[in-house]
Order: structure tokens, then sequence, then C-alpha cells
């Protein structure tokens, strides 16, 4: 009767044990389902999720870019993830886009990145499908205005039509984490080989921006060159972006018609590197700008640059 008795259990720990091995019973889908989830076998967590407890974050230092050579790992071009093909660009320089920011956190965390290293959801750090690896970016939440610069050493997300995924810090940071998406500007920073980055200053609380981001045909504004500035010298236009597609340029312009009609005047500037920058004007009176760039800040545009525009 005992003999009986643990067969009959030992039968029934076996089919239980079945049940949670079947990936249809883990994930309600098929074992394809399942081994894109589990990374091929590679995570333990198949759903991601963040960290137990809330994080803070505001006594994380800044990341400050410097030059790194490319990646060993990483880096190939083009790359295949789930019969897709991907092509890794040469270089970051002058790269801006704007669209939508996921983040990964604990599923990932403790496993290799694209690039070897170790992936850290409490660090500021983030994955693309394109830009070489590594390669410093500011992102700016265009919900909120929270920027944060990350290290971008992972390839990713290959879902929806996601621009990057933050390391769930960088998230918090920007303060999308519990939303789980966001609306983003990214903009490469490619410090040169022997010289260190400097963020762009603030001089009598205008904001000056660095050469590289100004429209063609702008004169770059130094901190001293404002003090000692041309008196022909006068900002023009107003700078809402920068993109390296044209289509991204089109969407801004009609969002600006959509919010102000015939009211404002928009301009796209292809530049020699590639990036097409989008500008409202001209002004000719300095008030009317300074109004300009209140009403674009009040319907959400960010915060538009001052740019003056020489012949």
């Amino acid at each position: 009767m005992k003999v009986i008795n643990m067969l009959f259990v030992a039968g029934i720990s076996l089919l239980v044990l079945n049940g949670c091995m079947s990936t249809r019973h883990v994930l309600g889908k098929d074992d394809a389902d399942y081994e894109k989830a589990s990374g091929g076998g590679r995570y333990s967590i198949l759903q991601d999720h963040a960290p137990t407890g809330d994080i803070k974050v505001d006594h994380l230092p800044d990341l400050v870019p410097r030059w790194e050579a490319k990646s060993r790992g990483g880096n190939k071009s083009p790359y295949e993830v789930w019969g897709k093909k991907y092509w890794v660009m040469d270089s970051a320089q002058g790269y801006v886009a704007e669209g939508t920011a996921s983040w990964y956190g604990k599923k990932f965390h403790g496993h290799k990145t694209s690039n070897g290293e170790t992936y850290d959801m409490y660090s500021f750090s983030a994955a693309h499908k394109s830009l070489p690896l590594p390669t410093y970016l500011k992102v700016t939440n265009l919900d909120n205005q929270r920027s944060v610069i990350v290290r971008v050493n992972d390839r990713g997300p290959f879902h929806g039509d996601r621009l990057i995924d933050l390391s769930y810090a960088a998230a918090a940071r920007l303060d999308y984490h519990k939303k789980g998406l966001a609306r983003v500007r990214v903009e490469a920073i490619t410090p040169s080989q022997g010289q260190s980055y400097n963020p762009p200053k603030v001089v009598a609380k205008e904001s000056v921006t660095p050469p590289e981001a100004l429209p063609a045909k702008v004169s770059p504004v130094s901190s001293t060159d404002t003090v000692n500035a041309p008196s022909e010298l006068v900002f023009s236009h107003l700078q809402m972006g920068a993109f390296s597609s044209e289509e991204s340029a089109d969407k801004l312009k009609q969002r600006l018609f959509e919010a102000f009609d015939t009211s404002v005047k928009v301009v796209i500037n292809k530049q020699d590197d590639g990036l097409f920058k989008v500008l409202v004007g001209p002004f000719v009176d300095p008030n009317d700008l300074v109004e300009w760039q209140k009403k674009l800040q009040l319907e959400g545009f960010g915060n538009p640059v001052r740019v003056a525009l020489v012949p």
C-alpha cells in the first residue's frame, strides 16, 4: 500500500513539474515566444520589471562624456535579430533624433550587454539599434524637459517603433519610469580624442548653442563674444530642433502649423552634414522673438534656441 501511494505522489509531482516547464503554461504561447522572451534561455526572468521599491537617482553623478574607441563587440554591421537586419552607423557625429523611449530593468540586470560589458540598471546607460558602441547621448524628455546623459553600450529595442531603451535609473531621472514610455529627443555628444567635454554655458540667462548644433550661416556665439558682440549681430530665428531625417523635420513643421496655423513661419534648413534643422522666423523685432519663444514653450515645443543668421 505504501509503494502505491509513493508512486501516485511521484506521478502527480511529475505532472506538476511538466506543467511548469511547458512554455504554453508559462506564457500562454508557443515555444517560439518562449525562445524570444528568454533570449534563447539566457534570461531567467521572462517578463521585464522594475526593481523592488522605488529608487532615488538624484544622488547619482552625471556622466562626463569622453572620447572612447569603438568597442570590439557590438559593432558588427550589418547584424541580424529575429530575422531582421540592422546597420551600424560609422559615426555618431551630428546625430539628433526624436522618438519613443522605453526602459529595461531587472530581467537584464547583471547580464552582458552587446559590447561585452555588464548591464547595471542603476547606472546611466542605453541601448540603440544603430549608433556605434559606445556613444554618449543627451536624452531629453519632451514632456517635462528633464535631461540625462547616457552611454550607449547595448543594442535594442527591437520591438515596435521605439527609438531607444534607457536603463531604469536613466528613465527615473527623466521621470517616466512609472509610465514605461516617453517622447524624447536624443543628441549625440562626440568629444574629439584628447579633448574633454564642456557642456554649453549659460550667459546672461541665454542658452549658448554649441557650434555643431547651429544652422547653416549662423554665427557661433561664445561666452566672450556675447559680451563684445558686434551691434549688427542680432537673434533673428528660433531653432526648434535638428534631425537626421527630413521626414522627422517635416513632422515637427506640421506640428507647428497645427498649433499656430499661418501665424508662424517655419523653415527647414539642410546642413552640409546632412542634418535638417527646423527654424521659426525671421523676427525683425527682438520683442517678437522673445514673445514667440514663450508661446512655443507654453505649447510644449521645448526650449527654442535663439540663433543669429548672418550673410
